[in-house]
């Protein structure tokens, strides 16, 4: 259900604005999104876990707050985090 340190790694490298950034918002979305997904295939087997399933409207809660800061900031770097992600909005 969590991701490893290497993906993790992986995903900061990927969507870093600048070296050695880890705190932007873009960031922090894609390892959110990390998350749901992996927390998506957990209830894929497990579809009574009802606990991790708070933790995952959560997860969505926050990332979309971070979403909506990202748009109000900036439309076209929102824009393009949410096409890099493939997320539907």
């Amino acid at each position: 259900m969590t991701i490893t340190l290497e993906r993790k790694a992986e995903l900061i490298k990927e969507y870093a604005t600048n070296p050695g950034d880890t705190g932007s918002p873009e960031v922090q979305v894609a390892v959110l999104s990390e998350r749901i997904a992996n927390l998506t295939e957990h209830f894929k087997t497990h579809a009574k876990d009802n606990h991790s399933r708070r933790g995952l409207i959560k997860l969505v809660s926050q990332r979309r707050r971070l979403l909506d800061y990202v748009k109000a900031v900036d439309e076209k770097r929102y824009e393009t985090l949410i096409s890099r992600l493939g997320l539907r909005r």
